[in-house]
Parts: structure tokens; sequence; C-alpha cells
């Protein structure tokens, strides 16, 4: 973990209530997809964290969703900004383990999966990429992941891609992979763990400190209580007591 100042050279609204952030700094801390930054605020006491969506050596990508005050307040930062960040933190993904890697995203929770896919590819390895929403309205990033692998969209209302949730197509479809690696709501991913234990979990979780301390963000797993900024964001679903 390390606190540093990155510029803001990029701050584009992408989707419903959806923003691209772009930040230019010293991103050495930052080893694995996965892991999650914690973004300073003015006039806030906590800072907010955020995936790592993708990362260089010199740039960090963030996708963030207005959900409050403090991200509301983002979407008026400019290009040329400087914003106090805390990175490196938290586990990320185990992507040595997949040969044939299922990637399951929902809403905003598409986020970290990003990199992860690219990781992937610059193994050789084309992912089957999910990314799951409530509407067409509310559906991003499809062309970058497009990039990455083959893409399904899908849609509760069913207005764009397969209709129904992420449990229903697996229930429908011969998908074939050894391990998922899935981000979203709390639901989706209870209901994925239940469903198949084979894969990898990363939660969200409201956070005081970022890095351990407070111990506000725990969880229990069969082995024991584990906190999710520190032990996780990233869990195994068969560790996870629901």
């Amino acid at each position: 973990m390390k606190e540093e100042q990155f510029e803001i050279i990029e701050n584009k609204k992408i989707g419903t209530d959806v923003y691209r952030l772009v930040l230019k700094g010293d991103t050495k801390e930052i080893s694995c997809s996965g892991e999650f930054v914690e973004l300073q605020l003015e006039n806030k006491f906590l800072r907010r964290p955020f995936s790592v969506c993708d990362y260089t050596n010199e740039t960090l990508t963030i996708l963030y969703k207005v959900l409050g005050f403090g991200t509301k307040d983002m979407t008026s930062f400019p290009v040329g900004k400087k914003v106090n960040l805390l990175i490196g933190l938290g586990n990320g993904f185990n992507y040595n383990t997949s040969k044939m890697p299922l990637l399951i995203g929902g809403g905003i929770g598409i986020a970290p999966l990003y990199n992860l896919a690219k990781k992937f590819r610059e193994n050789g390895i084309k992912s089957k990429i999910m990314l799951c929403f409530k509407t067409s309205s509310e559906v991003f990033y499809t062309r970058e992941f497009e990039e990455l692998g083959e893409v399904c969209v899908l849609t509760d209302d069913g207005s764009q891609g397969y209709k129904g949730n992420i449990i229903t197509y697996l229930k429908s479809n011969n998908v074939e992979y050894d391990f998922y690696y899935a981000c979203g709501p709390l639901g989706m991913l209870k209901a994925l763990s239940a469903y198949q234990s084979n894969g990898y979990l990363s939660l969200e979780a409201r956070m005081g400190c970022g890095f351990g301390a407070c111990m506000g963000c725990s969880i229990e797993t069969i082995n024991g209580v584990k906190r999710v900024c520190k032990e996780g964001p990233v869990f195994e679903a068969s560790e996870v007591i629901w």
C-alpha cells in the first residue's frame, strides 16, 4: 500500500450514471487484477474504494457509478486536477489456475474484470465474458470487452441480449469453463456460489479504512472471520459463508 498523487487525464460519461476516470501517476504498487484503490474526496471524512479497471506503468483507469454525494462530486472533476489515492490495496484474482475462464460481471461490477480479461489474453487465453444488466439503457463497455473475449450480454427484461439472469443462462446453455471469476451485486454472487463453487468472487463492502485496521468490512468464511479489504476483495466461492 502506498499513498500517491495522480493527475486526471480523462473523466468521461460512458453510460447511464457511469463514468470512466483515467489518471496519470505511479502505479508500481498495483500488482494484480482485482485490487482496488481508495480515493480521497474534498470535505469527505472517508475515502471511496474503487476497483482497478485497468492500469499501465503510468496510468490507472477506474469506472464509477453515481450512487451518492461523493461520486456525484467526482463527475465534475476537470482534466488536470490532482487527486490523492491509496493504491496497491487488497488481494486480486488468481488467473494462473484457469485455462477456460468464465468472467461474470453485474452492473458496475464488470470493472475489475476488464484487466483480468487482458491478462488472460496476454497468456493466449480467450475468455468467455458474461455482462449482466437490468435493462438495455444500463449496458456499457461491451465493445471494450469484445476486443478481449467472447461476450454475451444479459438483461433482466430481455431488452438486449439474453433475457434472464446468469443462473438461468448457465442452466439453459452448455457453457464450458473450468473456473468462473465474478463481481457484482451480492445477490448474484451468492446465487453463483450456491450454483457452483469452482470460482472466485470479488466482494463489495462498506470500508472504513481500506487496509484492514477498522474491521468494518469483516465477513464469515469457513476459515474464520476475514476482511474484504485485506484478505479480499477476491475470495474463493467455496469459502464464503452467506
